[in-house]
């Protein structure tokens, strides 16, 4: 099971005042990137909302924002007419500047901008608390299903992938006879062009082409390609642990020292062209584990 870390979730809370619409999404981050944008009464709690933020996204930049709709018997709020006229103003210069026709609307959107309507109290009441809490938390638990659905998805595509590098990997074999046959060949044409001028000590000669053929064995690398690409899949199907984009990330870069390896060593057009196609498959694993939490 995988959790994308992009997702979206939103809830409304409602008071006897005033209705919060809660809206929060969550983007790919190597770390957890909170933002919150919400009125300034509401700041109180914003270490509150971090600390279940950090708890229940774990990873990634996280935005929050709390769109308010009063009621008409919302008596708790006051505007801060300095902060309206200073918007109002600035935006109708703007306006003016740009031979903009300005709306009514416009004088109802600078109320909804931050600082403009400001509280009577002095503090939240725990009841409000408790309310922004609960729905803030159902718009947590939406984003996390909106994770899930995600994450499901780029799970059977990097399963795709990492399934075709096995299938590239069982093919190298039958290409390993003749790439054999192309280093002898080699190594002959060699000793021919030099066995006329050079006398040859041939005890020397056995332990440097031991030598040889030992730096170009791919089997080490082979043998230890398969393990990780094993690990790689225990690892995404595992279920208890949630947070795997970093250790996968770990886990595909020793993928592609191995692949990169049995390209150096490869000496064989067939095997250079199945290490071309893993490493086309790799990338695009990289490419959906940035999105992985």
């Amino acid at each position: 099971m995988l959790y994308s870390m992009t997702g979206f979730g939103k809830s409304l809370a409602e008071l006897s005042d005033k209705k919060i619409l809660i809206e929060i999404k969550s983007l790919n981050s190597k770390q957890l990137d909170f933002f919150a944008k919400i009125p300034h009464f509401y700041k109180e709690i914003e270490i509150d909302l971090r600390k279940i933020v950090s708890k229940n996204l774990r990873r990634g930049k996280i935005e929050l924002h709390f769109f308010i709709e009063n009621t008409e018997n919302n008596t708790n709020l006051d505007i801060c007419e300095s902060k309206l006229k200073n918007y109002f103003f600035k935006f109708k210069k703007i306006a003016e500047e740009l031979e903009v026709k300005v709306s009514e609307e416009l004088f109802n959107n600078v109320l909804k901008l931050p600082e403009v309507l400001v509280s009577k109290k002095n503090s939240l009441s725990d009841e409000e608390k408790n309310i922004v809490f609960s729905g803030f938390k159902k718009a947590i638990d939406e984003l996390n299903s909106f994770r899930k659905q995600e994450g499901n998805a780029l799970l059977e595509d990097i399963s795709t992938h990492i399934e075709k590098i096995i299938f590239f990997l069982n093919e190298i074999p039958q290409h390993e006879e003749n790439r054999i046959q192309i280093i002898k060949k080699r190594i002959n044409n060699n000793l021919k062009e030099i066995s006329n001028v050079v006398k040859i000590d041939r005890e020397r000669f056995e332990q440097e082409l031991i030598y040889y053929l030992e730096k170009f064995d791919i089997s080490e690398e082979k043998v230890r390609l398969k393990n990780h690409c094993k690990y790689f899949k225990e690892i995404i199907f595992e279920e208890k642990n949630l947070e795997k984009g970093k250790k996968l990330s770990f886990i595909s870069q020793e993928i592609g020292r191995e692949i990169n390896t049995i390209g150096s060593k490869a000496n064989e057009i067939n095997i250079q062209k199945i290490v071309i196609l893993m490493k086309n498959e790799l990338e695009k694993i990289k490419e959906q584990l940035m999105n992985v939490l």
